[in-house]
């Protein structure tokens, strides 16, 4: 199992055991546990990752800490529209829909203004980083 695949699982299971909240660099952060279907494997994966909530609409954001390439699960969304989200104690199906470019930009501004760190990562990456929706099915 690689690094992060370790890293991850920690995460999981703390969320699923505490209700959707977990400590570390995450504690009061806003988190969810996003089910996607791999775009070559076919295979269920669970990622962890912050979200933003705005006027009803969950929004997640490819940022992969500033890499170079966006995330596995991006491409297996894209690939993938049908996804399930565990928020707090509840898990709902959803569909996955990346935002044009002028809504991303005013979502992706809110996300740094609130978590400074997402304003970090864009800056180590030429690439933009893709803000996806997830609405409730």
């Amino acid at each position: 199992m690689s690094e992060t695949n370790d890293w991850n699982t920690k995460i999981i299971d703390e969320f699923r055991a505490n209700e959707g909240r977990v400590g570390g660099q995450f504690e009061g952060a806003p988190l969810l546990l996003l089910h996607t279907t791999g775009a070559k494997s076919g295979q269920e994966r669970v990622n962890p990752m912050m979200y933003l909530l705005e006027d009803g609409t969950i929004h997640v954001f490819a940022s992969k800490a500033g890499a170079p390439t966006n995330p596995d699960w991006f491409h297996n969304v894209v690939a993938h529209p049908e996804v399930r989200v565990e928020l707090g104690t509840e898990t709902f199906d959803a569909t996955a829909s990346v935002l044009p470019e002028d809504e991303r930009a005013r979502v992706y501004a809110r996300q740094a203004e609130l978590y400074p760190g997402f304003a970090d990562y864009q800056s180590k990456t030429t690439r933009r980083i893709p803000v996806v929706a997830l609405e409730r099915r």
